[in-house]
């Protein structure tokens, strides 16, 4: 490995890391603020010295947010961001040349052109797969994608046609050397498993254009369906909310009834206290009458008693006034 001095990385994170022949530390990427990377550094773990060597080939562009694996000499970068959209193409590094190349593009917004992803290598029938799994690309997957690269000499893809076995069961047959978009179930409830082969050299630039929109069209499709299931959920929602209000109003309705129930009753029963009081009150107006004409009746009682006792005392004061003028009594 030729190394020229350098300068240690600047501060980021987002970046990837990978150690090859258990002395160098490659750094590549990462982003700090509104800023993305493409530069490679390398640390000599044996000395702790950075050096910043010189990268030849299809050099990346800017990214944060990308996954990275090793492959014997080979260093798998997938997916990553520049702050405005996601990467489209995944690239190789072979560690000892220093040398990029572009391993495949996708179109859209497909979850391996996604920031924050997860990658790890496995093997199927001898041969080295890469999968990932989620990301976030203008909304966050719960998909894995599968990518069988061939990093024998010239990273050209090779066809499977053996059985899968159980255990990689959810990568499907590949029938050509193309990439595969089609090849996707459902793996759970919402996850999707995506297989992903690596673009063969021999494409026409027309085959290239058509998988391209195919797959451009295929994401705008996966997001309508996103949305259209969201909307689906609001409209479930709000249907859901319209119905407990329809409840709430025929309750309410219910207790309004009864409400104007009582008031009618308590209405009925204010009208009979009000006749009940007038009946009372002409009462009373007739006892007052009475009371007057016993009143009356007893001052006219008491003038013929006064008048009687005076007409007495009258005849009385005669008798005594008479004998002593000589006349005599009356008989």
């Amino acid at each position: 490995m030729k190394l020229m001095p350098g300068v240690p990385p600047s501060p980021r994170s987002d970046h990837a890391a990978a150690v090859h022949a258990e002395r160098y530390l490659l750094i590549f990427g990462g982003g700090s603020h509104a800023t993305c990377f493409n530069d490679l550094h390398v640390l000599d773990l044996q000395s702790m010295e950075w050096s910043r060597p010189t990268q030849q080939g299809d050099i990346p562009t800017p990214r944060a947010g990308h996954a990275g694996i090793t492959v014997g000499e080979n260093w798998f970068i997938v997916g990553g961001g520049d702050n405005k959209s996601g990467v489209s193409e995944t690239v190789v590094l072979n560690m000892s040349t220093l040398v990029w190349s572009v391993v495949t593009t996708v179109e859209g917004r497909v979850p391996v052109a996604s920031e924050g992803l997860s990658v790890v290598v496995g093997s199927y029938n001898g041969e080295d797969i890469l999968v990932s799994f989620g990301g976030y690309n203008g909304r966050y997957s719960n998909e894995i994608n599968v990518l069988k690269p061939s990093h024998k000499s010239t990273l050209q893809s090779n066809m499977i046609e053996t059985p899968v076995p159980d255990s990689v069961s959810a990568v499907p047959n590949a029938t050509n050397a193309t990439r595969d978009l089609d090849s996707e179930f459902e793996a759970g409830q919402d996850g999707k498993i995506r297989e992903i082969v690596m673009d063969s050299p021999m494409k026409s630039k027309g085959e290239k254009s058509s998988d391209h929109v195919l797959a451009s069209l295929r994401a705008e499709k996966e997001e309508i369906e996103s949305s259209l299931n969201k909307e689906k959920l609001q409209s479930l929602q709000l249907k859901q909310d319209l119905a407990d209000a329809e409840t709430r109003n025929t309750d309410l309705y219910k207790e309004l009834q009864s409400v104007r129930g009582q008031l009618a009753a308590e209405q009925s029963r204010c009208f009979k206290l009000e006749v009940e009081l007038a009946e009372l009150r002409q009462k009373l107006q007739t006892m007052e009458t009475l009371q007057k004409e016993l009143e009356l009746l007893q001052r006219q009682k008491a003038a013929s008693e006064e008048a009687a006792s005076n007409a007495k005392q009258k005849q009385g004061s005669g008798g005594v006034w008479g004998w002593l003028a000589g006349s005599p009594p009356p008989q």
